[in-house]
């Protein structure tokens, strides 16, 4: 700013500056206008000078300041509270009742049984028996038997076998055969075929959008609060009994000639004493209504337009060529020569000896001895003793306590416990959120202009009389 307003002055004065010379015919002051002006003319006209006065304006400067405002920002405090709830508590009381018990009680009868006892007895008897006895006798005998035995014989003889010889001979042999030989065609075809072209095309849908809302609502809550009061109470004196004796007095006793102290009748008088004033501090439970912010999120469906892009295909006809190749086959005949072998067979006749051998059986006799044994019987008269034992059933009498139980029913009492349900207050603190308005200083920047004096030197032209 300071840069612009030190070029401005300097244009004014170079403008001045100018102005002055143009009046003088280019000069810079009237005193060198003699060479553009006549002695005539410098008689009448005054001498001029350009002196610098010195000016001041007022200028305005850009200058950011800071500044202040004040914001109001609701702030939640963590306030704790004393609740009281009812908690649900399962109590247990005693319940009488009455059960028979079954006592049991094993007696004993008496019972007369007859057993059979076996009484043994033994004796003896002979018995007689025959028995085989075996009586061995070696015996011997000669056993006649014929052996064939092999004699081998050595023998040859001459043997004819034909054997086929196999002979070649090459022959040659020519015959015709059809061969198809193709011959190519080109051909032309034009047809017309459907073309689905690709169209793409932009639509509008409504789509409902639900957005979450805040709503803010204040509700008032009963807050469980108290106080603690001092109050005085009165304990009453404690009840005593005390012996009270009244005043006595003096009388004359003539047996003495004297007087005597009689004292007053003993009576009980029932006292008390003064009572004592106490205090003790009471609990009297208020409850209090807050009023609370509370925000809630309410939904709110939104309905926007959504585009989207819908493509469909659109048929068109095009016309397609097709060169395609056509093959024809005709027949050309064709000759070959083929050479092959023949094979015969040649019947020869060979010659071997072979040799063999002849067994022959001759029949030799031959004698061997046999021993065998041969077994009699003979019998013979035993005799043996025999035991054996006879039995006798003695009956005999006995006695046996048999038990028996006998069941009697004995009346019993037992308790059990009966579940009740109470409901039973439970202090507990809970924290809430309390609304607090805090005020912040909040800085912000403003540009203001600055006035402020600023000099410059101004050319001026002074005027003076002078000679030519």
């Amino acid at each position: 700013m300071k840069t612009l307003s030190a070029l401005a002055a300097l244009l004014l004065a170079v403008l001045a500056a100018n102005t002055a010379s143009a009046a003088c015919c280019g000069a810079v002051s009237y005193c060198n206008v003699n060479a553009c002006c006549p002695t005539s003319c410098c008689e009448a006209v005054s001498c001029c000078h350009t002196v610098m006065k010195t000016c001041y304006r007022k200028v305005y400067d850009k200058q950011e300041v800071t500044c202040y405002k004040n914001c109001y920002e609701t702030v939640y405090e963590d306030k704790t509270i004393n609740c009281t709830k009812y908690v649900k508590e399962t109590c247990y009381r005693d319940c009488e009742y009455t059960v028979c018990k079954p006592v049991y009680e094993t007696k004993y009868r008496t019972c007369t049984y007859t057993t059979c006892k076996p009484v043994w007895e033994t004796k003896t008897r002979d018995i007689c028996y025959t028995v085989c006895k075996p009586v061995y006798e070696t015996k011997t005998r000669d056993i006649c038997y014929t052996v064939c035995k092999p004699v081998w014989e050595t023998k040859t003889k001459d043997v004819c076998y034909t054997v086929c010889k196999p002979v070649w001979e090459t022959k040659t042999k020519t015959y015709c055969y059809t061969v198809c030989k193709p011959v190519y065609e080109t051909k032309t075809k034009t047809w017309c075929v459907n073309v689905c072209k690709p169209v793409q095309e932009t639509c509008y849908r409504e789509v409902c959008e639900t957005i979450c809302k805040p709503v803010h609502y204040t509700k008032t809550v009963k807050v469980c609060t108290g106080r603690w009061e001092t109050q005085e109470y009165e304990i009453p004196g404690k009840c005593y009994t005390k012996c009270v004796q009244e005043p006595g007095c003096w009388q004359w006793d003539p047996c003495c000639c004297r007087c005597c102290y009689v004292p007053g009748k003993c009576h009980t008088v029932q006292c008390q004493t003064p009572p004592k004033k106490c205090c003790k501090k009471v609990w009297v439970p208020e409850v209090c209504e807050k009023v609370i912010n509370c925000c809630r999120m309410e939904k709110e469906v939104i309905k926007k337009q959504v585009p989207y892009t819908v493509c469909r295909y659109v048929s068109e006809p095009v016309q397609k060529s097709c060169t395609y190749t056509v093959c024809h086959m005709v027949p050309e005949q064709k000759t070959r020569t083929c050479t092959y072998k023949v094979c015969h067979m040649v019947p020869e006749t060979c010659h071997k000896t072979c040799t063999y051998k002849v067994c022959h059986m001759v029949k030799e006799q031959r004698v061997k001895t046999c021993s065998y044994t041969v077994c009699h019987m003979v019998k013979e008269q035993r005799v043996k003793t025999c035991t054996y034992k006879v039995c006798h059933m003695v009956k005999e009498q006995h006695c046996k306590q048999v038990p028996y139980t006998v069941c009697h029913m004995v009346a019993e009492k037992c308790v059990k416990k009966v579940p009740y349900t109470v409901c039973k207050p439970v202090c507990y603190t809970t924290t809430v959120k309390v609304p607090r308005c805090v005020c912040k200083k909040v800085p912000y920047t403003v540009t203001r202009c600055v006035p402020r004096m600023e000099c410059y030197q101004v050319p001026v032209t002074v005027r003076s009389k002078c000679g030519c």
